[in-house]
């Protein structure tokens, strides 16, 4: 199915209109109910599959975290395949006013009392300026995406050896994390941030900032389920207050405003953006968007790629070593000469997307089709897609559950490309200062081919253990096979 046909106005659509099943629960009560099921009693996944198997439906009703009283209506309508989760790229008929949370906003304390770019509609008319701004920033950087990357890589394996050698084991997240957030400080300031007044505590000023506007959505899987009641009283009855984060955030503040000035020149001379806002939306764009990808991006990539073994392993080595080779560098055209490299980036980004939760408000009455039904959705109602199931619909990928290597090789396999989902917008399509594509859609690809490249250029081989820690995979590595 083409995006257009996916949804369409009233009423037009060959398939049986059918009502949406599930409900919402009694007020309040029901809320509560299905955030205790879907963090304690089910957990995520199972919460999906047991009410696609219960309705017979990949659409449904049902109220998504964190409910009452931090949320004022946690009602929404679940699209749960591939076909009807496209409508919510549909800047027409989905408005992504102020959901980039979902259903609650945190405050606007936590953004220096602005609404940044990601919490903006594009219809509203700030959000062509701020896109355009970040659009415009990255290009004017290309030149350092791989270097930068590079160095910051080099650091993080010699670490990553010099652990394995005195421990026995090493835990790649933080390092991943102090490497991610060096290279997204260099890349927007041209500063080490070691140089500057925050020294190496980045990630833990950033960390503290996101956990405070993220809690109410995450669970740190507390057993037994007593005890996750009770973490559930403690994260999702206030929200966390600004001011517990105050300095550390002024810290990031006064680092961006200093050290990023040419980004915000370009801002305020080019796109006539207060400087004040405008940094604010750098250290968001920094921070959140590319910072807090990256602590789930490259942990889950290391995670997929070293559990599928050695023979996959050999391949990418093989392949990775003979371009470096033949093309005498790590360099844009030996990256996309890596058709097995490449088609790992895409199907790690398809079984695991590191942004699992779309959502978006209904701009007008409208159907959405599901591969076997049509749904009316009325003007108003929140519209949520659980991206993992979108991007394991059975009826799109073979074997959807099992991470293949090669799935997106050759003509048939990059078809399927339009059905990868990750970036808020299909795989095929760019990010540009209309639509809600992720800006650095581009780069995160990217710099996941070039951590693949310079890893296996290095080794042969790894052994991990990953487990899952709140929102992103947990990864420790136990052994190293140098090249």
């Amino acid at each position: 199915s083409s995006s257009s046909s996916s949804s369409s106005s009233l009423p037009s659509t060959k398939l049986p209109v059918k009502p949406i099943p599930g409900d919402y629960g009694l007020h309040f009560f029901g809320p509560i109910r299905d955030r205790l099921a879907y963090f304690y009693n089910e957990g995520r996944d199972k919460f999906f599959a047991n009410r696609i198997q219960k309705y017979q439906s990949t659409v449904f009703k049902t109220n998504m975290p964190p409910g009452p009283p931090i949320a004022s209506c946690s009602h929404v309508i679940c699209l749960l395949d591939a076909i009807s989760f496209s409508v919510l790229f549909d800047a027409s008929k989905v408005e992504k006013r102020d959901v980039l949370d979902g259903t609650f906003l945190p405050s606007l304390a936590y953004t220096g009392g602005h609404r940044v770019c990601a919490y903006l509609d594009p219809s509203e008319p700030k959000h062509k300026s701020l896109k355009s701004f970040f659009l415009s920033t990255l290009a004017a950087r290309h030149h350092k995406f791989i270097p930068f990357f590079q160095i910051g890589l080099s650091e993080l394996f010699n670490e990553l050896e010099a652990q394995i050698s005195t421990k026995k084991e090493a835990y790649f997240n933080t390092l991943s994390d102090t490497m991610s957030f060096n290279y997204v400080f260099r890349l927007f300031c041209n500063k080490n941030p070691s140089e500057t007044k925050i020294g190496s505590q980045g990630p833990k000023l950033v960390d503290k900032w996101l956990l405070f506007q993220l809690a109410p959505l995450g669970s740190l899987g507390l057993s037994p389920k007593i005890l996750g009641y009770f973490e559930d009283i403690l994260l999702r009855t206030f929200n966390f207050p600004f001011f517990l984060v105050k300095s550390d955030y002024k810290k990031l503040y006064d680092v961006f405003y200093e050290f990023g000035s040419s980004v915000l020149d370009e801002a305020e001379n080019e796109f006539g953006i207060e400087r004040d806002e405008a940094c604010h939306n750098l250290i968001f764009l920094a921070g959140f968007n590319a910072y807090g990808g990256m602590k789930v991006l490259f942990p889950g990539l290391i995670k997929w790629v070293a559990l599928a073994g050695q023979t996959l392993h050999q391949r990418l080595a093989d392949e990775i070593r003979a371009v470096i080779k033949a093309e005498g560098g790590v360099t844009l055209s030996a990256l996309n000469k890596m058709v097995l490299a490449k088609s790992v980036i895409y199907e790690y980004l398809r079984i695991d997307p590191p942004v699992p939760f779309q959502y978006g408000k209904a701009k007008v009455d409208l159907v959405v089709e599901s591969h076997d039904a049509a749904f009316e959705i009325k003007k108003g109602e929140m519209i949520f897609g659980y991206q993992p199931f979108a991007t394991k619909d059975p009826k799109i990928f073979v074997n959807p559950e099992e991470f293949v290597a090669d799935r997106f090789v050759g003509e048939e396999g990059e078809k399927l490309l339009k059905y990868v989902y990750w970036s808020n917008e299909r795989e095929t399509e760019d990010s540009t200062a209309e639509n809600k594509a992720c800006a650095g859609k581009n780069l995160v690809v990217l710099l996941c081919r070039v951590l693949l490249v310079e890893f296996f250029l290095r080794y042969d081989s790894c052994q991990v253990e990953a487990s899952t820690f709140m929102f992103a995979p947990s990864v420790t590595f136990k052994s190293l096979t140098k090249a």
